[in-house]
């Protein structure tokens, strides 16, 4: 049998939680228009009693009169929730429901009130695509700034969401949404994956003094020098003993026997 590789298993378990999320949202917009309720009345209603349920309910209700509100918000729904369960399993659950709760209650506490209820799963988005980026930055890891890289690549438009473009838009929910993801990066920024830390700085933090490695440079210089002078003077010292050598001459005089007689 052959074994499933390293992404293959995370992919395998972040595409079922995003999976189910988008199910869920396309389960609601099918009882809209099953009941007579009108679901849009589950949505955040600013600095109103009535709309503090939307805080709960706002990311799951869509336009039952515009079907690409629901189109448009379920392919990133999908593809931000995979990513974040695949790159940081640890804490994707914790940073999902901080989006929604956080996002929902700061459209409820700042927006504008006039009459109109926030709906849709945007601001989620916003604060998932801002989480992704923000935190791919602040990690210096290369695969996580990748990721920040690509979700600019698709995402990078959306900046113009947090601007009043249009009444029927929901800007403030974006606006939340995007400031939300970044607080939240930069409050788990020391949880889930790291980047990997070298020698010296796991050393540091053990308080390991690290080696002077220009002192040993320094002394192995010095040391080189000295040998290459001693051999210097050694040569020096040969060839002076030979040329003295060579100016000795030695004479020897002969004295003959003188006879005895």
């Amino acid at each position: 049998m052959k074994q499933k590789t390293y992404f293959e298993n995370h992919l395998r378990n972040a595409i079922p939680p995003a999976l189910f999320v988008v199910i869920v949202m396309w389960v609601v917009y099918w009882a809209d228009f099953l009941f007579i309720f009108d679901f849009h009345k589950l949505g955040v209603l600013p600095k109103t009693i009535e709309g503090l349920k939307g805080i709960i309910f706002m990311p799951l209700i869509h336009a039952h009169s515009d079907f690409k509100h629901i189109i448009n918000n379920s392919v990133p729904t999908f593809l931000l929730l995979t990513l974040l369960f695949y790159s940081y399993k640890d804490i994707a659950i914790k940073v999902f429901f901080g989006s929604w709760l956080l996002t929902g209650i700061l459209v409820w506490a700042f927006a504008s009130n006039k009459g109109s209820f926030h709906i849709g799963m945007s601001g989620v988005i916003y604060a998932l695509a801002a989480f992704l980026f923000t935190s791919g930055v602040l990690r210096k890891y290369l695969p996580l700034q990748a990721l920040s890289l690509f979700i600019v690549f698709l995402y990078g438009s959306l900046i113009w969401g947090i601007f009043p473009t249009s009444p029927r838009v929901s800007w403030e929910g974006h606006l939340m949404g995007m400031l939300v993801g970044i607080l939240l990066a930069i409050y788990y920024r020391s949880e889930g994956p790291q980047r990997p830390k070298y020698q010296y700085e796991i050393e540091k933090e053990l308080g390991i003094e690290p080696p002077d490695l220009e002192g040993m440079y320094l002394e192995q210089v010095r040391l080189q020098e000295e040998a290459e002078r001693f051999k210097q003077e050694e040569l020096e010292r040969l060839q002076a003993e030979q040329q003295l050598n060579q100016e000795i001459k030695i004479v020897y005089h002969f004295k003959e026997k003188e006879d005895e007689n």
